[in-house]
């Protein structure tokens, strides 16, 4: 899916001014995580203006890309079940990625002027895909270097902005966030390797 895909919302401002007053009502209680999205909205704008990206559809998505982080890993697992959500391997070991794609199908009921590339990119931001599209690379990224983001990977990869094309940022990315995984003796999960491997060898042409 492109995210130039058509969609109507004549007052872009006025929506995104919606969306972070329900934020601010769903995150009252995770007031960390609320920053969080904010940051990672304003830094997903940021980069899409960088790289040729819608960047209302870019702030949109970062606005709620962890709108079902709220939950409890049971809850998460009992929609994840109820919503028929595909995961490689086991469920609870993976609960941690399942707020993504659990959001993506619930934000369409709320936000339905917004075109599916937005959810597809909410979908993908915890675990990546082999056919990532510039929103859903934007989007990834972007959770990764917003300001509250620290440490040398984060400011490598801000380093790397506009420096890099987006591809190669997203792999970037992507591989910091498996060797960090693995430093820290973490579940991988099952599908990692094979994207890693998809844009080693993409890209390496």
């Amino acid at each position: 899916m492109s995210s130039s895909e058509f969609y109507e919302i004549e007052d872009r401002q006025a929506y995104l001014a919606r969306m972070r007053e329900m934020l601010d009502v769903r995150m009252a209680d995770h007031r960390k995580r609320r920053t969080h999205s904010l940051g990672v909205a304003r830094t997903a704008a940021s980069l899409a203006e960088t790289y040729g990206v819608d960047p209302f559809l870019a702030e949109a998505a970062g606005l709620v890309h962890d709108w079902d982080k709220v939950l409890d890993e049971a809850e998460l697992l009992a929609r994840a079940a109820q919503y028929g959500i595909e995961v490689a391997g086991s469920p609870a070991n993976s609960v941690a990625l399942l707020h993504g794609p659990v959001a993506a199908i619930e934000l369409p009921q709320l936000f339905g002027e917004l075109p599916p590339c937005v959810f597809q990119a909410i979908a993908r931001h915890t675990v990546g895909a082999e056919d990532m599209t510039d929103l859903d690379m934007v989007v990834f990224v972007a959770d990764a270097i917003e300001p509250m983001r620290k440490g040398a990977y984060a400011e490598r990869l801000r380093a790397q902005v506009g420096k890099l094309d987006l591809a190669h940022l997203f792999f970037e990315c992507f591989a910091g966030g498996l060797v960090y995984v693995i430093d820290t003796r973490r579940y991988l999960y099952p599908t990692a390797i094979t994207i890693y491997n998809h844009y080693a060898l993409e890209l390496a042409r």
